[in-house]
């Protein structure tokens, strides 16, 4: 299985808040009571925390507000010098 079974293709770049955040995964409706959008950014020879506080500086969660499932910030860093990835993955908390 794959998930782009219970996602639609991701958006890439996708216009939100005060930017553009690198990718977007939104489930298809018959399985977004099951699947969380994923709000995720990438960064490069960086801190982990740094993509996920950029998420939330940025406010990328505002441009899907009115998803009613839960949405999940992804930060994703590649250390260039370990080849390494690191990621953290915390839960939106809506207003």
């Amino acid at each position: 299985m794959s998930a782009m079974q219970y996602y639609f293709k991701p958006i890439r770049e996708m216009p939100a808040g005060n930017g553009f955040a690198d990718f977007v995964f939104i489930p298809k409706p018959e399985y977004s009571s099951f699947y969380p959008v994923l709000v995720v950014e990438l960064k490069w020879n960086k801190d982990v925390t740094t993509a996920l506080q950029q998420i939330k500086d940025k406010r990328y969660p505002e441009s899907i507000l009115n998803y009613t499932g839960d949405i999940l910030l992804v930060g994703i860093n590649y250390d260039k010098g370990t080849k390494e990835h690191q990621c953290l993955i915390e839960k939106y908390e809506k207003d």
